[in-house]
């Protein structure tokens, strides 16, 4: 259902070092970018993540109540992207840990203040 999610960067150059080094731990691969965008994906039919400058020129800002989910497939893997990030300078919104019955989620802030989420859901959580 989901196509792509953008979120908007002040610095492409270290928005894409971040995700470059915090993607590849999901195997996502960069496959697209110019002077203002760079997209990730894991394979053509997958949902694509995506940092962009703002077309309208004026400067990027994390959303208020906005928050991007990363799938992490298990819960070591939440643990490493959770790790990963705060190593690449990402901010501590929560330790990885469960939240209810069927959730694992740990969450960061990137450079640009954008919330992050990696979680698993269901049977393995």
């Amino acid at each position: 259902m989901i196509g792509y999610i953008t979120l908007g960067t002040n610095n492409l150059g270290t928005a894409g070092a971040f995700y470059d080094a915090l993607l590849d731990e999901l195997g996502a691969r960069r496959f697209l970018s110019d002077d203002r965008m760079i997209a990730w994906g894991t394979r053509p039919d997958a949902a694509i993540f995506v940092v962009c400058t703002p077309y309208d020129g004026e400067s990027a800002s994390a959303g208020n109540g906005t928050m991007v989910a990363l799938n992490a497939g298990d819960e070591a893997t939440v643990r490493a992207l959770h790790k990963k990030a705060l190593e690449l300078g990402a901010s501590n919104e929560g330790d990885p840990g469960p939240r209810g019955d069927d959730f694992f989620g740990a969450y960061f802030r990137d450079l640009d203040g954008n919330k992050i989420c990696a979680y698993i859901m269901g049977g393995d959580a």
